[in-house]
């Protein structure tokens, strides 16, 4: 007998014989090491902060308050992140593209989760914990390495920091210029958004020009 195969996306098809609770996921895996519990701690350590003060680039994690996902970096020179104490991080908002995804969430739930990446190391931080958005003048004052003041500051409160060991880095050549793919691998960045935006009449120069002139007013 033949079947008709079933509509719908893969992932459709997939979540039918997914795993559905923790216990069915604990028994594919072993347990973790000692050292993997242990190191998750609720506060930096002095080497912590020194990581944070290196890094130029943080992954920010949120969601809304039905629970939509979002992942957005953030970006300026090493130190850019503010550590305003051992258990609170601040995060100037520069000049993005102003949908403030991850404002909004924060703003509708009070979480956030970071990641901290330093070009060129394979050591990253996972940060997890309480978040509000402010925009009061004497923090904003401290946080002007992304070339002024900012409009506003996400401020987390720590309750987990995680050092994660180096393998996914390592895996990925992130680092190994001999391992990265030519530029003409993939599309340019103008090609990807003419293709989201689905606007006949915009060419290619078009977005070039309007990437190109985002670029150079970034902290406007």
């Amino acid at each position: 007998m033949t079947t008709t195969p079933l509509a719908g996306s893969a992932f459709d098809l997939l979540r039918l014989d997914a795993l559905a609770d923790p216990e069915e996921l604990r028994r594919v895996y072993a347990l973790p090491g000692d050292a993997a519990v242990r190191k998750q701690m609720t506060e930096l350590t002095d080497q912590a902060r020194q990581l944070i003060g290196c890094s130029s680039l943080v992954l920010v994690a949120s969601a809304d308050a039905e629970g939509n996902c979002d992942v957005s970096p953030r970006g300026g020179p090493a130190g850019f992140v503010s550590v305003l104490d051992s258990r609170t991080v601040a995060i100037p908002d520069a000049t993005g593209n102003k949908r403030l995804d991850t404002l909004r969430n924060v703003i509708a739930t009070g979480r956030a989760g970071l990641v901290f990446v330093v070009p060129g190391r394979t050591t990253t931080l996972r940060v997890n914990g309480r978040a509000v958005v402010s925009t009061r003048p004497e923090l904003l004052s401290r946080l002007t390495a992304v070339g002024k003041p900012p409009a506003s500051a996400l401020v987390v409160g720590i309750e987990e920091v995680y050092p994660h060991c180096p393998k996914a880095l390592l895996r990925s050549g992130a680092w190994k210029p001999d391992q990265w793919l030519p530029a003409d691998a993939q599309p340019t960045s103008a090609e990807v958004t003419l293709a989201q935006l689905r606007m006949p009449e915009l060419t290619i120069s078009d977005i070039e020009q309007a990437e190109a002139e985002s670029l150079k007013y970034r902290y406007e």
